[in-house]
């Protein structure tokens, strides 16, 4: 009966341990599964950053100017390279197209982390934020970019809160309507898309994605900030233009 015993004494012991080290061997597996996604993640993350950077460092208004309007749009207002030179340089048509492609800069790499590979809503603002990053200190143009308000457009519109975008072009109307000077009426509508978020309590990557915004957008305006909020009241000026024309 002891013999017997200890046989399955050894028995339970040997299945004891042969559990055990198969737990240890899955637990192992289930860690470097894990850790293989980890780091598959973060290599999409810097990968699309990167090309984000890139894509938004291409001074596409400035390429516009030079190719089918012969101008170096640099030339022209305060030396931005941005759409609204292009505008200056040579019309609606080439502007309109200088703002388009502003835009989609700030677009297609945000959409491809959030729709294809699913990333974290932190890691596709970030690389939204590198997109506007490249644009504002374009290594192309030695760090002097725009002032990045389109591509900031388009990464609004490419993220998948979109009434982030809704609520900064409503406020760019109502201060358009309002006041005379571009920077504070962007300042206006960053500032109030920022109250927005923190009101709805929405989430901390978002605001301070806004307030990253905010902060850069400032940086890139500060010459005109310098100069006070020039209010004014259009409506009215209109209707009375209108009614003494009438």
């Amino acid at each position: 009966m002891r013999h017997r015993t200890g046989v399955r004494g050894t028995g339970e012991e040997l299945e004891w341990f042969a559990q055990r080290d198969y737990d240890s061997v899955s637990i192992s597996f289930q860690i470097g599964e894990a850790s293989a996604v980890v780091n598959e993640m973060m290599t999409n993350v810097v990968t699309l950053a990167v090309l984000a950077f890139c894509l938004g460092a291409c001074p596409f208004s400035l390429w516009i100017g030079k190719r089918y309007l012969g101008r170096d749009i640099r030339s022209y207002g305060e030396g931005n390279p941005g759409a609204t030179n292009v505008f200056r340089a040579g019309g609606r048509l080439a502007g309109a197209a200088a703002v388009a492609l502003d835009m989609m800069k700030g677009m297609p790499l945000v959409a491809i982390a959030h729709y294809i590979y699913d990333l974290p809503e932190r890691a596709v603002l970030g690389i939204g934020m590198c997109a506007i990053l490249g644009s504002a200190f374009s290594p192309i143009l030695r760090f002097r970019g725009g002032k990045s308000l389109a591509v900031t457009g388009g990464v609004l519109l490419a993220v998948p809160n979109r009434d982030m975008f809704i609520i900064a072009i409503l406020l760019i109307v109502a201060g358009y309507l309002f006041m005379d000077r571009a920077a504070w009426i962007v300042m206006f509508s960053t500032t109030g898309t920022l109250g927005y978020l923190l009101a709805i309590g929405r989430s901390m990557a978002q605001v301070w994605f806004m307030a990253g915004v905010i902060i850069l957008l400032a940086y890139k305006h500060l010459n005109d900030l310098r100069r006070g909020p020039a209010v004014s009241n259009k409506p009215v000026r209109w209707m009375r233009s209108s009614g003494g024309q009438a």
